[in-house]
């Protein structure tokens, strides 16, 4: 089950590099029982995106490669003493190039700026969480830890879930908290939020959610997160940026799985929205199709729909912002941004899923994914049509070991 922490507004940044990294502060998973066995699995993840001219605002920019990411990940899940499950999972990622310091152009503003020369911004993260198993539910205690050069993240949290008599509904509660430290003292942070030394971000989030089976072929989900978040939220690595410092949100998800007895394959569907006090307004629509096929071989095909409006407080491309000085924000506005991950944009990411089960202990699998980005895909009609188009792509390998 999903976490509700806030989004990125970029739902491909958060899917790209795993839930462990950029969704410590709470992983909810329900299972009814136990394991049997333990499992032992492996990861691995290239990453890279890019930004061409496709527009006459943009027909003086170059097609260009932006951010570079290759992360390594290990997980195991435990049974402990029947009635208990311990999983752990560490991640190392290493983060290259340059993103804009302002909307999809100036100079690049990324921590591994490519003007430096900097070889890459390592980012450490791990995860641990203790299950205790009832007959008719669960509880889970989690923790984390991720950090980099600039940036620690620490995260409690706490989720419990109950079923009904006959197993077929299940009530699940959670909640969590983040403890977050921004370092603004670095040399990287080359703007004018340098003179200050730390800045600390916590954000309080809780999820109440229903599952129930309503046939032997499917099964249903719905969700509701709240999560309440204070402190800095300024991209030190953008001026001009200022951002308020509260940010509530509100997510409500619903899931659909249904099992196709005649060829033995099940179809997923979701739908989430996503609303906050920054002014974003998001849509997202999930679909995939798993489909067993003969001598352990799987395919799964995805499609990932998704729409956002802008941040209130998001500035549109003017033509002068390209003639490569640094813009200045109106003086009348107490918070402004040019990131373009707080514009209005839809998205479409396609993909496919390819697992081979080797033997009834090893599984490999090969994930690819496709991402685009248009200002002209945003149901709320006010795109940002002085953006670059942006793209992405990633390629995930992963290999697991029953126990």
């Amino acid at each position: 089950m999903t976490s509700v922490s806030p989004t990125s507004s970029s739902v491909f940044g958060a899917t790209l590099l795993s839930a462990a990294l950029l969704l410590p502060s709470m992983q909810f998973a329900y299972a009814e029982t136990a394991p049997e066995r333990g499992v032992v699995s492996l990861k691995y993840l290239n990453y890279q995106d890019s930004q061409s001219a496709d527009t006459p605002a943009t027909a003086s920019l170059l097609s260009q490669d932006r951010i570079a990411v290759n992360a390594l990940s290990i997980m195991t899940v435990m049974p402990v003493a029947g009635d208990w499950s311990i999983g752990v999972s560490f991640i190392e990622d290493s983060v290259t190039g340059a993103s804009p310091a302002y909307h999809s152009s100036g100079f690049p503003a990324s921590k591994s700026d490519a003007k430096s020369g900097a070889s890459g911004e390592l980012r450490h993260a791990a995860d641990i969480q203790l299950t205790r198993y009832f007959p008719q539910g669960s509880v889970t205690a989690g923790t984390s830890y991720s950090k980099e050069s600039d940036y620690v993240s620490r995260s409690c949290s706490l989720q419990g879930s109950l079923s009904t008599e006959d197993k077929n509904t299940t009530v699940t509660l959670g909640g969590s908290f983040t403890d977050d430290s921004i370092d603004l003292n670095k040399p990287n942070v080359v703007f004018s939020k340098q003179q200050l030394a730390e800045e600390k971000k916590h954000v309080v989030a809780a999820l109440v959610g229903v599952t129930r089976v309503l046939t032997k072929q499917d099964i249903v989900q719905f969700n509701l997160g709240y999560s309440n978040g204070n402190g800095y939220y300024t991209d030190p690595y953008k001026d001009p940026d200022q951002r308020p410092r509260d940010r509530d949100s509100f997510t409500a998800l619903g899931r659909w799985n249904h099992h196709f007895d005649g060829t033995d394959g099940t179809a997923r569907l979701s739908y989430r929205y996503y609303s906050d006090t920054f002014g974003i307004r998001a849509h997202t629509l999930d679909a995939e199709y798993v489909q067993p096929l003969h001598h352990g071989w799987t395919l799964t095909p995805l499609l990932r729909l998704y729409t956002q409006s802008q941040a209130d407080f998001y500035f549109t491309v003017a033509e002068e912002k390209f003639s490569g000085t640094i813009p200045q924000p109106p003086t009348t506005e107490p918070y402004y941004t040019e990131d373009q991950r707080l514009s209005a944009f839809g998205a479409l990411t396609f993909g496919l899923k390819v697992s081979k089960q080797l033997n009834p202990d090893w599984l490999v699998d090969l994930k690819i994914e496709k991402y685009q980005q248009r200002d002209e895909w945003s149901l709320s009609g006010s795109g940002d049509p002085g953006l670059a188009s942006f793209h992405a792509r990633s390629i995930q390998i992963g290999l697991s070991r029953k126990i």
